[in-house]
């Protein structure tokens, strides 16, 4: 195809284009550099339609091809909620789409291209950060695949990745313009600008790759792996079953050099006041295990609740009909010998299943028909650090969902966390992509704090991840087991760590400058077709 003709390509096919570029570019493909170039289609249509043409209805077809062909698999977890979740992540990726349609009214296509870029970055932030956020889709994290070459998310986060997608697209965009245009030298300088930047990232990356370090001082893991389906988890296995199951599988890899055993989430589900755990006779097979090996400590996901008594202390708690108010928790608890339990309650909540947001409430009773939460969970106000002063073990307990979240996870690493544990259950969308994105989204977190990764998921996969990003040990979907690593721990500080997503913030802060320079234009504009 000669460049002259992309004129001819019709609008429809640009735009399904971009959206099977970005579909089939995601994790867990090794299809990862399309990319690279997804946008492309999108941009050739709005320079070769122009102003006037109805851009944001090919957008939203790109949008909605990508969002369900990457998280088709949340249908099996709960019909309603995929749908949802489809249709307004594609609604709100349409926002800085529909900011680029309005910016070019009054500036060049290259400023208009930058209000884009700082606009989709401005909206990727927001969507970390609010009630019903939804960051599956971050571009940064479709980089995952090749950790290797993305070692420098340990200064940017996902945010440099999701800049580097951008200035690619647009580079690669204005190098098919210029060939259009004969303009050879021209498009050698975009083509050969994105070829150096791309190299040059890689070449840093390898650069700043972290040496294995060999050190005496190393504390072994044991992550469990019970395999119980989610969807069968009472019928085919009793509560007690379910615990000896775990401390069975964990009694047979466990040696006396073992510091830390991981359970996956709600792994304790026998739910308790959290005060009547150690009470609770489902658990008191756990604390004779513990009890058998003193030096041991276990982390593990459970579901407990908090009384208030008669007024409500938080804004999710609950009324019993004796007046009580509660809280219930998707937590972790760290429990050892000898020591009372230390809690930390799942803060990143997901939307429509575990909480939602207070202009959502009236729709309540429809979430709670398709499988969603009423009343929400609880959530801890701070990230907890579960710590082992004996082994100097400092054990980050992220919660599923969590683990998507890179600032969020800094908390932990800021208040002296020494490793990351991921409890997960990921049973809920079957053997699809979707467990598959989220063991990927954790090489990320391991990059950017620089941690070793211990990833106990229920139903699969859960790994050993080292601070490189790399996997070193997993055991795969639907399978029963444990793994064991001796794991070396890092206080050290990254610049993620210590700043955090400053690339979002520095953009938020340009998109609002163009918001008023826009409004600016506007009104001057205004005025001055009134006085002629």
């Amino acid at each position: 195809m000669t460049i002259n003709k992309w004129d001819h390509l019709q609008p429809l096919t640009l735009s399904i284009i971009t959206g099977l570029c970005l579909t089939s570019a995601w994790p867990s493909t090794a299809l990862t550099i399309g990319l690279l170039v997804a946008w492309v289609p999108l941009l050739l249509l709005a320079h070769i339609k122009g102003k006037s043409f109805p851009l944001l209805r090919y957008i939203a077809l790109s949008l909605l091809i990508w969002n369900t062909g990457t998280t088709w698999w949340l249908w099996n977890s709960t019909g309603f909620g995929a749908i949802a979740a489809v249709v307004i992540n594609t609604t709100l990726m349409c926002i800085p789409w529909w900011g680029f349609v309005k910016m070019r009214n009054y500036f060049s296509e290259w400023v208009s291209q930058l209000a884009l870029v700082v606009f989709w970055l401005t909206f990727e932030y927001i969507h970390l950060n609010w009630s019903i956020s939804w960051p599956w889709l971050t571009l940064g994290n479709g980089l995952s695949s090749f950790s290797q070459y993305i070692q420098w998310y340990e200064y940017t986060g996902v945010a440099g990745g999701s800049l580097l997608i951008w200035i690619i697209n647009l580079l690669v965009f204005h190098c098919i313009v210029s060939l259009k245009q004969t303009n050879r030298t021209r498009a050698f300088y975009f083509g050969g600008s994105a070829f150096f930047l791309v190299t040059a990232l890689i070449g840093i990356s390898l650069q700043i790759l972290p040496e294995e370090k060999v050190t005496d001082k190393t504390n072994q893991v044991v992550v469990v792996q019970p395999n119980i389906d989610p969807y069968q988890k009472f019928e085919s296995l009793t509560t007690a079953d379910q615990v000896n199951r775990l401390v069975q599988l964990s009694a047979k890899n466990i040696d006396s050099n073992t510091a830390l055993i991981i359970w996956p989430e709600t792994a304790m589900s026998a739910a308790d006041w959290q005060d009547n755990i150690k009470g609770n006779q489902y658990y008191q097979p756990i604390f004779q295990f513990l009890a058998a090996h003193p030096n041991l400590q276990l982390t593990s996901g459970i579901e407990t609740f908090k009384q208030y008594g008669t007024t409500a202390a938080t804004k999710t708690a609950r009324k019993t009909n004796e007046g009580i108010y509660y809280d219930a928790f998707n937590a972790a608890v760290s429990l050892k010998v000898n020591q009372e339990p230390v809690y930390y309650n799942k803060s990143k909540l997901v939307p429509g299943v575990e909480t939602l947001p207070s202009f959502l409430r009236f729709m309540a009773p429809v979430f709670e028909q398709f499988g969603g939460s009423t009343g929400g969970y609880g959530t801890s106000d701070t990230a907890v650090v579960f710590k082992d002063s004996a082994t100097q073990l400092f054990t980050a307990p992220i919660i599923c969902y969590e683990s998507i979240y890179g600032e969020y996870v800094t908390n932990y690493v800021k208040s002296g966390a020494t490793m990351l544990a991921i409890m997960t259950n990921d049973g809920w969308w079957g053997n699809t992509p979707g467990h598959k994105q989220h063991l990927s989204y954790a090489k990320l977190r391991a990059i950017e704090t620089r941690r070793w990764v211990a990833r106990s998921a229920n139903t699969g996969i859960s790994a050993f991840i080292n601070p490189r990003g790399e996997i070193v040990q997993e055991l795969g979907w639907d399978k029963m087991g444990a793994l064991k690593m001796n794991i070396s721990t890092n206080t050290s500080l990254s610049f993620y760590v210590l700043y955090g997503d400053y690339i979002y913030k520095i953009a938020s802060v340009i998109a609002a400058l163009f918001v008023v320079v826009y409004f600016y234009k506007k009104s001057s504009h205004a005025i001055h077709n009134k006085t002629t």
